[in-house]
């Protein structure tokens, strides 16, 4: 992915609001004067709750991108020392807590990840990347329950909803204490970078209101809290899940090739509102792809465009081109022009048998060992049926025998029942 910084001289609230991606910012009027007349010192955090970051976490990166975009300074925070204790935001339940080295782990995973998005080394406004473990693991609990805790009250924390949601299942002291340990990363990043404006999704609102609150304390003003709307789809399942799982951004956890169809599997009724949040298209290119899905939605050229474009963000420019001969490979049946790495990265996560080299093997018997058919009847009719291929072939005889002169790369043969379910058959 290319990170050179591109200035934009856009009113980037404005714009931001015409995305959708403003839920609630505090001072708007202000926060929008100095956006356009001085360079803004941001940051957002990120927990390390996993060894990857997964799509969830994008529109915040990609929030960041746009401020330094425009010209303004981000700092992205990893939650080294918060990850330890846990963030109650949006849970009914508590965490589960990690050892500190599997923390630690995490931390150094996502910080490699976080550097592919933004610009550290951009002129004026270069990117920072902290991690919070290098403060809060110098506190001790006196100064910590003097200097910070003092300013919180039991019924200010209370009244925030990542605590009152908590209350009836119960809220451990732990994760009671998330929201005074957030608070004081932005005191602390306002202290010693600058930082005036914190953002964060919606579920971060008391936190974020809380680090404003306790900049004031502290003596200081002028600093600023913006939230993104949680992501949502139309049908009301949640985003960022396959069928496999979740989406993640690394490519070792979710193949590129799924990725990309990830995105291209998106609804009409969502796609516009994925291309203002998740792609840097200017308003007339994406206009101009919502009259094109109104007048042909059977194209798809909107997704198309959303997983060009995402896809390219994340794993650039080639990962798009291998993505797209995969979807080729596969939907014209013609899958023996990709390479073994493209092949298996296109059956990823979809059954697979392995069995014993062998010189040739009857297809009638291949079909019951893959799991194709559960009964050589069955196999039968599907054969009868022209509802089998082999490495994209159709196969009509039912004396057929699959022969190692067949197999992919020496070692591979794909079937195929009906249009789109595949079965990989791995010969060692």
């Amino acid at each position: 992915m290319t990170k050179e910084t591109v200035i934009e001289h856009v009113d980037l609230l404005e714009d931001l609001e015409y995305r959708g991606l403003v839920h609630q910012v505090t001072d708007r009027e202000n926060l929008s004067k100095k956006l356009q007349e001085e360079q803004l010192t941001l940051y957002c955090g990120f927990d390390p709750t996993a060894d990857s970051l997964h799509i969830g976490s994008l529109l915040p990166i990609l929030i960041l991108r746009r401020f330094q975009n425009a010209g303004h300074a981000p700092i992205a925070l990893v939650g080294g020392g918060t990850g330890l204790i846990g963030d109650p935001s949006g849970r009914s339940s508590e965490r589960s807590l990690n050892t500190s080295d599997t923390v630690a782990e995490w931390t150094n995973s996502l910080k490699r990840q976080l550097s592919t998005f933004l610009d550290f080394d951009a002129e004026g406004n270069a990117a920072k990347l902290v991690s919070n473990y290098d403060w809060i693991s110098q506190l001790d609990v006196i100064s910590f329950l003097r200097d910070v805790g003092k300013n919180f009250t039991v019924n200010y924390m209370l009244a925030k909803d990542s605590v009152d949601s908590r209350l009836a299942n119960g809220i451990s002291f732990t994760e009671f204490s998330y929201m005074i340990l957030q608070a004081y990363d932005f005191w602390k990043l306002h202290q010693e970078h600058g930082c005036h404006l914190q953002v964060g999704g919606s579920d971060q609102w008391g936190n974020i209101t809380a680090g404003l609150d306790l900049i004031g304390k502290m003596g200081s003003s002028g600093a600023f809290g913006l939230t993104m709307p949680l992501v949502t789809k139309s049908d009301g399942k949640k985003f960022g899940k396959s069928e496999t799982g979740a989406i993640w951004l690394d490519r070792n956890k979710t193949s590129v090739y799924h990725f990309y169809q990830f995105w291209m599997n998106t609804d009409d009724s969502d796609v516009i509102k994925f291309l203002k949040y998740f792609t840097f298209l200017t308003r007339p290119e994406i206009e101009a792809l919502e009259e094109e899905l109104k007048q042909q939605p059977e194209k798809r050229a909107a997704q198309r465009e959303l997983a060009r474009q995402v896809t390219k963000l994340v794993h650039g420019e080639e990962a798009v081109e291998s993505a797209e001969k995969i979807t080729l490979a596969l939907f014209s049946g013609d899958i023996t022009k990709l390479t073994e790495a493209e092949l298996v990265e296109a059956l990823q996560g979809l059954p697979t048998t392995v069995l014993a080299a062998q010189e040739e093997k009857p297809l009638m018997d291949l079909l019951i060992e893959a799991g194709v058919a559960p009964s050589r009847r069955q196999a039968r009719q599907d054969i009868e049926g022209n509802a089998i291929s082999v490495n994209g072939v159709k196969q009509a005889g039912m004396e057929t025998v699959i022969t190692a002169d067949q197999r992919l790369h020496g070692k591979y043969i794909v079937l195929r029942k009906g249009k789109k379910n595949y079965f990989l058959v791995r010969f060692e």
